[in-house]
């Protein structure tokens, strides 16, 4: 079998779980993992034959593909803000608009290093309802200067955040606790920056997803409730009342559909200079928020 052969037994087989450009992607990606090969060497050499391994290896993808299984699960791994991460049924596969969530608050800890001078002390940043770690991780990696913690209700969850702490070469201090009831007995201290992707998916909003997010990726880590969308922007908000630094920032990943909802919910608790940004692909999808004594 050819490299060109896999590509027609992907795009046939599973042109029903994805469109024509996910298709493409999903099977370049299946074939770099099977044999190793760039991009650019799979594009330059359709006609090379596989192995007879790996072309049993590339059958077996397949059979899991059509199930509807997020080729991330299938190879245990991701690329998330340039870095490899494990990923498994107890954690979200990281998404490319998180990068840009990444992006915005390295861009802001620079613009803060350069007006206070570098001789400061450096950004403590804690990130609730870590998941993977990829963005407690992805920070640590790029500000390696700041103390970082993540929070995680979920024990599977974090254990695969360690793991990838260690995979990345980072340290970062990890808490399991319930954001929605922090027990006092638990010592959280007071951080410059609290960041948050938490659950936003309404009932509604998944009807509209694909069954390869809603029937492999963790429920909890998610849905909301239809009746309560903004409930962890309301509970994360309050802990950050009594656990931000003077002049801290929080920021948010959101419902694109919920922008104006969560920035009204921030103004009522007395946050300040507060943005609302669009993503790449032109959706409300993140929110700075400032607080100040």
């Amino acid at each position: 079998m050819k490299i060109k052969d896999v590509f027609e037994d992907y795009r046939k087989q599973i042109n029903d779980v994805y469109d024509a450009n996910e298709n493409e992607a999903i099977t370049l990606l299946a074939i770099a993992e099977i044999t190793g090969m760039s991009n650019a060497s799979i594009k330059a050499f359709p006609d090379r034959i596989l192995s007879e391994e790996q072309v049993e290896r590339a059958k077996s993808v397949l059979a899991e593909l059509k199930t509807g299984k997020p080729i991330q699960y299938i190879f245990g791994i991701t690329e998330f803000y340039g870095l490899p991460f494990k990923v498994n049924p107890y954690v979200l596969i990281p998404r490319p608009e998180t990068e840009e969530l990444v992006e915005w608050i390295i861009s802001s800890v620079g613009s803060w290093q350069l007006a206070v001078g570098s001789n400061q002390a450096q950004k403590t940043i804690l990130d609730i309802g870590t998941g993977s770690g990829c963005i407690a991780i992805s920070l640590k990696k790029n500000l390696s200067e700041a103390d970082v913690s993540a929070i995680d209700i979920s024990k599977g969850a974090l254990e695969t955040a360690k793991s990838n702490a260690e995979l990345n070469k980072v340290v970062v201090n990890f808490i399991e606790a319930d954001i929605l009831n922090v027990e006092s007995e638990i010592e959280i201290p007071k951080f410059d920056i609290i960041v948050s992707n938490p659950p936003y998916v309404t009932l509604e909003d998944k009807k509209q997803m694909h069954t390869n997010v809603t029937d492999f990726e963790p429920y909890t880590a998610l849905f909301v409730p239809e009746d309560d969308p903004l409930l962890f922007y309301r509970a994360i908000a309050d802990f950050a009342l009594g656990n931000l630094n003077p002049g801290g920032q929080l920021f948010f990943e959101i419902n694109e559909s919920l922008g104006k909802e969560t920035v009204q919910l921030l103004a009522d608790k007395g946050f300040k200079n507060i943005e609302l940004r669009k993503d790449m692909s032109g959706r409300d999808r993140m929110i700075f928020a400032g607080w100040q004594f």
